[in-house]
């Protein structure tokens, strides 16, 4: 039996290290390229105050821009959280409120691409989401923890005006787990 050389090795290990580097560049494009796509269907919805789909066999459309001004960031929320849209943007979780409405509005999305500056949220940050219908509201974080993904103990139906934007956890791994990043705000007013 014969033993591959070294430098056949080599190329074996070069090749599967590229297919591995363009699988993540990929993951990481397709997020990019659906935000924009988003933003642009996001000013129609507003613009018109009809759904846009943001492309035209999409599953889903654009609820709310979510913002922390202090880390530079934005992203458009989809109506939703299957692993569909969370392919391409956070989802607003299927039965909870909308952003402003008393109760806790819950938005979702992968820690590797759309919520990964959830890891750089402080408490006293604020989240400003902008609604489909054009309201902005402000929201102070006031907690971060880190809990199972079946014992959030989050109740959408409490009584306040609440935030919740949850991603997987830990940050940088590299494979699914039980536990969620929850970061949790109140509701300050209308945002400016």
């Amino acid at each position: 039996m014969t033993t591959p050389s070294a430098p056949c090795l080599a190329l074996l290990i070069t090749l599967v290290g590229i297919v591995l580097l363009g699988q993540g560049a990929y993951i990481h494009a397709k997020a990019w390229v659906a935000q924009l796509l988003l933003e642009r269907a996001f000013a129609r919805t507003i613009t018109t105050g009809q759904p846009t789909k943001p492309w035209s066999w999409a599953d889903t459309w654009p609820v709310a821009r979510i913002e922390v001004k202090r880390l530079h960031v934005s992203s458009i929320a989809l109506a939703g959280s299957s692993g569909q849209a969370l392919a391409f943007g956070p989802g607003h979780v299927e039965l909870t409120p909308e952003a402003g409405e008393r109760g806790v509005a819950v938005y979702s999305a992968h820690r590797d691409t759309h919520f990964r500056f959830l890891q750089d949220v402080v408490i006293g940050d604020e989240i400003d989401v902008t609604r489909s219908d054009g309201k902005r509201f402000r929201y102070r974080v006031d907690s971060a923890s880190v809990v199972r993904f079946d014992a959030s103990g989050i109740d959408p139906l409490r009584d306040g005006y609440e935030l919740v934007l949850s991603t997987c956890w830990p940050f940088g791994a590299l494979t699914p787990g039980p536990e969620r990043y929850v970061v949790h705000a109140m509701l300050m007013g209308p945002g400016s």
